[in-house]
């Protein structure tokens, strides 16, 4: 498809797939597979580090130890890192942070392999976590300004967030399924050094894609913006609207939903007498929500994205429910199977939401502020509903996911649209854009 102006015409919708041949030809091929490759470590190293200080240490507590380590210093350093993206541009904070994090992993597992104490295992957690570059919300970020530098309506923006967000499911499949492979051939670590080469190869082709300059070539050069207009306008354009921290919420609660399915599957396969089946149960999560993620463009733009986070929150909760009477492991696959499906659309519009609010000067920083709210919900509840499950079983882990589906959508259902058509305050911007965040409806085209 020709880089051109893109048609913003709602009257005669394309079909899905010819919805996504748009959003490639956005930025070309090139840029979704190192993009893909360049996230795939993340999902690798989750899970690798469990498996590896695992078969290292003799210790299951302490696998998970490091594992809840690294996730948090992912979380903890996502923001900053979108924020340092926004200011000074993708290109160079992603091929400082590939190389780190390359070097970080590398160093991990070798201390790992050579039996290091346990508190430094964790410190090089946190780091190896801490140092991702968190291509995934970037991609999202920069392919998404592409879409509106060239005018693009809301159907686009929305399609770029349902192929991202398979993306991420599948990455989250595939990731596993590495490390278990590595697992059965010889070590997990030998799937972490593969994640160490992804990252510094991938990361780097991501960075110095020619799309990386998207940021830049829109804000212009910071000291040149800094001339332009008075420090307390740039202020109150670039603060963070208040629909930005409830949509975070949201994202948070489905992290927790999430932790308490893993750590239940996890439970009750081993209750089973199947620990062995808890992979493949992620699987057909993930592939379901996948499948779900990408069908998620031929959604009619008029419905918006507030009453699709309404619709994909209450059926979260009402499709939670029937784990919490599972008992068996055909019933586990086909009960997980149905309820994948909800997954992908929660994590489309809450990024599609987070899109609309934030300020296009901070998107990367949203983007990756959402991500980790995600990641961190997930990451402690995985700990906390493991706990639980041992001590309760696994219906006391899914009743933890099921709450927090429940209260996602409590959270969906107290946001409000603002009235009016006038421009977002929170903000600061007037843009069409800003109107279709939570608390701000878009008028529809006729």
């Amino acid at each position: 498809m020709p880089q051109g102006e893109l048609s913003t015409h709602r009257d005669s919708a394309p079909g899905t797939l010819q919805t996504y041949r748009e959003v490639i030809g956005l930025s070309g091929v090139l840029l979704p597979v190192l993009s893909f490759l360049g996230r795939l470590p993340t999902a690798v190293i989750q899970m690798g580090s469990v498996l590896m200080i695992t078969r290292t240490s003799g210790s299951l507590a302490t696998g998970g130890m490091v594992a809840c380590a690294l996730a948090l210093g992912q979380v903890a350093m996502g923001p900053f890192v979108g924020r340092l993206a926004d200011r000074r541009g993708q290109r160079r904070v992603v091929l400082v942070f590939a190389l780190l994090n390359a070097i970080a992993i590398s160093v991990f597992t070798a201390s790992a392999l050579l039996g290091a104490a346990t508190p430094l295992l964790v410190l090089l957690g946190a780091l190896a976590g801490a140092s991702v570059p968190g291509i995934g919300p970037l991609a999202r970020a920069r392919v998404v300004a592409l879409a509106r530098r060239r005018r693009a309506d809301d159907r686009l923006a929305d399609a770029v967030m349902s192929l991202e967000s398979t993306m991420d499911e599948v990455s989250f499949v595939l990731g596993p399924a590495a490390v278990g492979l590595a697992a059965v051939i010889g070590h997990p670590a030998y799937a972490m050094l593969l994640a160490a080469l992804l990252v510094a190869v991938c990361g780097t082709g991501f960075a110095l894609h020619p799309t990386a300059l998207t940021h830049e070539g829109r804000q212009g050069p910071p000291r040149a913006r800094a001339t332009e207009e008075p420090a307390r306008a740039r202020g109150a354009r670039h603060r963070m609207p208040r629909q930005v921290y409830v949509v975070r919420v949201g994202l948070v609660l489905l992290g927790v939903l999430l932790g308490g399915c893993g750590a239940g599957i996890t439970a009750l396969t081993e209750e089973l007498g199947r620990p062995d089946q808890a992979g493949l149960v992620y699987a057909a999560m993930g592939v379901m929500s996948a499948a779900v993620g990408l069908s998620m463009a031929a959604v009619p733009e008029r419905i918006g994205l507030l009453l699709r986070w309404r619709v994909a929150t209450a059926a979260a909760a009402l499709l939670s429910l029937p784990l919490l009477w599972t008992e068996s492991l055909a019933g586990l696959y086909f009960v997980v199977a149905v309820f994948g499906a909800i997954f992908a659309p929660n994590l489309i519009t809450g990024f599609g939401l987070t899109e609309r609010a934030v300020p296009r000067e901070r998107l990367a920083e949203g983007m990756t502020f959402a991500s980790s709210a995600f990641v961190g919900g997930q990451a402690v509840t995985l700990a906390v509903a493991g706990r639980l499950a041992e001590s309760y079983g696994p219906a006391a882990a899914f009743g933890v996911g099921s709450t927090a589906a429940a209260l996602a959508f409590l959270v969906a259902l107290g946001a409000r649209p603002r009235r009016g058509g006038g421009p977002d305050r929170e903000s600061g911007t007037g843009t069409a854009r800003d109107q279709a965040s939570v608390g701000v409806q878009r008028p529809q085209a006729v």
